[in-house]
């Protein structure tokens, strides 16, 4: 084999090599934000249909309580009792369900069909012996039993969560469910996005791979310096992809939360406190009050969480009103201090520049919160002719920049930020001694400028 053959091949392995790595690490961190994704939302749709299954029972043992607390149980307070569940639907699908200890049906408003039969020995298609578990859920205090029905509205066997209470003195047992055809539908929907985002990034991946062949191949007749600025403009190139696809994750991830989850939570918040008001402050059932307050909790820590994967102040904004925004956050929770400070005319900055700096800016206020033991932190963000630059300040005990950069356990996070930094071609720093620790980024306006066509191709 001739030797330029060798050094082509040479070339073009490591690069398909590599971006075949890239292309499985990413796939695999497409497949683990998935995995996250629907727990959170799984998790985050249950809880608020148990609330709200634990809501309309509450709002049907208000009702009947005016007869049960008579101490009557003759036929006719029966009777009675039967009505006004019967009156009790919520929605195309919602209503309320009657047994006996025995198992015989009372009372079912969308089958009337099953009144007064033994439904004792009923299983489901999967063979959940649903009325026995019912009922033994119902005598343990209440609980939910998860089985197959047929949605009224649908005529379909659906996935349904149904929550069950004892009316000892009367010998019924008194129930409702939620059919979750809804939650299989979103995380169908979060499968569908995953797949064609992967595919998307493998379509990206494979054209990279194609061009750098291509480009490899081409400049292989001649090997000149130019080679080398070549390969490393698309090594950069790359990793500014790899953070691209990054950030995009995130940034759905972030939507997903706030868009859906969040509203769901607002709306079932919403009706909760509806309830309690027209139950009345004494009336309210302490559960109900606690069920508020950590569906509060709950709103409260997804939003967060949506927040922290990609501030919508970063988009709508821009950078220095998510950094103000970062920095308060970090003021409101933490033990330092956070003076951000803007110098010079802002100007409007490229996607990947905003959001290069935001992370390091994140990177750093977290290892500073963690590891520093500052009490004082001086972040400056300055414009001027040449560029800008990023400089960040704290009081902290310092490190060993040199051990840390060379130690494989530790420093990732600051290797993370001179990559972000280097991929969009700025300056990455750090100097640190006891009692003072700097973080510059440095990014020339020529920099800047060659990422602007970019960022206006792409949208």
């Amino acid at each position: 084999m001739r030797p330029r053959s060798k050094f082509l091949l040479l070339a073009i392995l490591p690069l398909l090599v590599s971006l075949g790595l890239i292309a499985l690490a990413m796939r695999q961190q497409q497949q683990d934000l998935s995995r996250r994704e629907r727990q959170v939302v799984e998790t985050a749709y249950m809880a608020a249909k148990q609330t709200e299954l634990l809501n309309h029972v509450g709002l049907a043992r208000s009702l009947l309580a005016p007869l049960y607390d008579t101490r009557r149980d003759d036929a006719q307070t029966l009777a009675e009792a039967l009505r006004l569940l019967s009156t009790m639907d919520y929605g195309i699908d919602g209503y309320f369900f009657v047994f006996d200890t025995g198992g015989r049906n009372l009372l079912h408003p969308r089958q009337p069909e099953l009144q007064n039969q033994d439904l004792w020995d009923l299983k489901d298609a999967q063979g959940v012996p649903l009325i026995r578990e019912l009922i033994a859920r119902a005598h343990e205090g209440g609980g939910f039993v998860q089985y197959l029905w047929q949605k009224p509205s649908t005529r379909t066997l659906t996935p349904k969560l149904a929550y069950a209470i004892s009316l000892p003195r009367w010998n019924m047992v008194i129930g409702t469910g939620l059919y979750l055809d809804d939650i299989q539908g979103t995380l169908t929907q979060i499968d569908r996005q995953v797949d064609e985002n992967v595919a998307s990034t493998m379509l990206w991946i494979a054209g990279i791979a194609l061009f750098g062949v291509v480009l490899i191949g081409g400049s292989g007749m001649v090997l000149n310096f130019s080679e080398a600025k070549v390969a490393d403009a698309k090594l950069r190139n790359l990793a500014r992809q790899v953070v691209k696809s990054q950030e995009d994750e995130r940034a759905h991830l972030s939507r997903e939360l706030h868009d859906s989850t969040s509203q769901t939570l607002v709306s079932i918040k919403l009706l909760l406190e509806s309830a309690s008001t027209q139950l009345g402050r004494e009336a309210t059932p302490p559960a109900l009050q606690r069920a508020v307050q950590r569906l509060g909790d709950a709103l409260h820590e997804v939003r967060r969480i949506s927040h922290r994967l990609r501030p919508a102040e970063l988009d709508t904004l821009g950078l220095p009103a998510a950094l103000d925004d970062l920095a308060e956050e970090f003021n409101q929770h933490g033990r330092v201090r956070i003076a951000l400070r803007l110098w010079g005319q802002a100007d409007t900055l490229p996607d990947e520049v905003n959001t290069v700096l935001f992370r390091v800016v994140q990177e750093s206020l977290t290892n500073i919160e963690k590891h520093s033991k500052a009490t004082r932190v001086q972040a400056r963000l300055i414009f001027h002719a040449g560029g800008l630059r990023l400089r960040i300040v704290d009081d902290g005990i310092g490190f060993d920049v040199p051990a840390i950069r060379v130690d494989p356990r530790r420093g990732i996070g600051m290797r993370n930020m001179r990559e972000r930094v280097e991929s969009i071609g700025g300056e990455f720093s750090i100097e640190s001694r006891p009692g003072r620790t700097a973080v510059l980024a440095d990014l020339t306006a020529a920099a800047i400028e060659r990422l602007r066509p970019a960022a206006k191709k792409a949208a």
